[in-house]
């Protein structure tokens, strides 16, 4: 019987000629074991590792490519950070203007239901108008300017019964400016 003929191998794969069995070093046998080792690497497309122009440099990014992306990132940074930076303001003023229409709009319905302003503002609380007295985002304390009412001069004239001044509008305590350059006390 013969024996099974072996399989050809692939070209590509193979070296071009024996590996030599030398000892010692030297640079004949460097270079020769660099030669071999070449030849024994799998064969890559022709495209592989070229540029698209087919200049044959290698395709990636050039030092100056990689500076200007860095680049444009910087400016758009430094474009976004200022407009971060009043982030926590605006929010703290937006509730603060909620805050300041939500009380208003309770002393208005107190007004509507019971014929008269209320004379604090726990009134408003205990009367169920308002859950709690919201605490100031500027302040971080739940106390208001408030604005009571000015007996004008028939009011004197006729006696009330409201022995108390009551309260007809509410600003913050807050000192400084808003960001839209009003005061937060005109709020």
């Amino acid at each position: 019987m013969l024996a099974p003929r072996p399989l050809p191998l692939d070209p590509t794969l193979s070296p071009a000629r024996p590996r030599p069995r030398r000892r010692g070093g030297g640079a004949a046998a460097s270079s020769l074991a660099i030669r071999t080792m070449r030849a024994w690497r799998p064969a890559l497309p022709a495209s592989y590792g070229v540029a698209p122009g087919g200049g044959g440099a290698a395709a990636g990014f050039t030092l100056i490519e990689l500076i200007i992306v860095v680049a444009i990132i910087g400016i758009l940074a430094t474009i976004a950070v200022p407009a971060l930076r009043n982030a926590p303001l605006r929010a703290k003023e937006s509730v603060l203007r909620e805050d300041l229409f939500a009380m208003r709009s309770c002393i208005d319905q107190y007004l509507a239901d019971r014929g008269n302003y209320p004379t604090s503002l726990e009134e408003l609380v205990e009367r169920g108008y308002l859950r709690i007295i919201p605490v100031d985002p500027l302040t971080k304390v739940a106390e208001w300017n408030v604005e009571y009412t000015e007996p004008s001069d028939e009011e004197e004239l006729e006696p009330t019964d409201a022995t108390e001044p009551t309260i007809i509008d509410i600003h913050s305590k807050a000192p400084g400016l808003g960001l839209d350059g009003t005061p937060y006390a005109e709020w």
